[in-house]
């Protein structure tokens, strides 16, 4: 069984494929998974969550990137190098999916940054995804007011307990 970054891992790198051939195939994902030796290991529900995640983090490219225009404009998805496109459209993909703390993602992001990027690249991509991360903590609604605790009950106060006098005599009479 794959840990999440694992599958993160894996998902990257299929939507790094995709975005090299401008196209998301399903088929051609299952052989890679097929050929890769963490990908034979995959369980089909695991094997299903890789394909998912990969397939709409290339479906909501479009949206990363406007996102990451307006973040940084001197940085626009044309400019990125192809692997930190891919890991920033994942990124973006499951911090708005909201199936995992957006700081897990952050955190994964750049693990694999450093892995299979430049030296410059991990700091890039955590200053522009925790751009990301307050935008949607900006545009979360706020939670909903608690009420306050209940009262406590009053202390119930135990019965005063005297004990019975003792019929024995404490001092011996003459």
């Amino acid at each position: 069984m794959a840990g999440s970054r694992e599958l993160r891992r894996l998902a990257f790198q299929a939507l790094f494929q995709f975005d090299a051939q401008s196209a998301a195939s399903p088929a051609a994902l299952e052989s890679w998974l097929d050929a890769s030796d963490l990908g034979a290991e995959l369980s089909p529900k695991e094997r299903a969550q890789v394909t998912a995640t990969a397939l709409a983090a290339f479906a909501g490219a479009k949206k990363a990137d406007q996102a990451f225009v307006r973040l940084a404009p001197t940085w626009p998805a044309h400019r990125q190098a192809a692997v930190d496109r891919a890991i920033l459209r994942l990124a973006f993909y499951e911090m708005h999916a909201g199936q995992t703390p957006p700081k897990v993602v952050i955190n994964d992001a750049v693990e694999l940054a450093k892995e299979f990027s430049t030296d410059r690249s991990p700091s890039f991509i955590n200053g522009l995804l925790d751009r990301v991360f307050r935008d949607i903590q900006a545009a979360a609604p706020p939670p909903p007011p608690t009420p306050p605790p209940a009262p406590a009950p009053a202390p119930t106060e135990a019965p005063l307990v005297i004990p019975p006098p003792s019929n024995s005599p404490t001092s011996s009479a003459p």
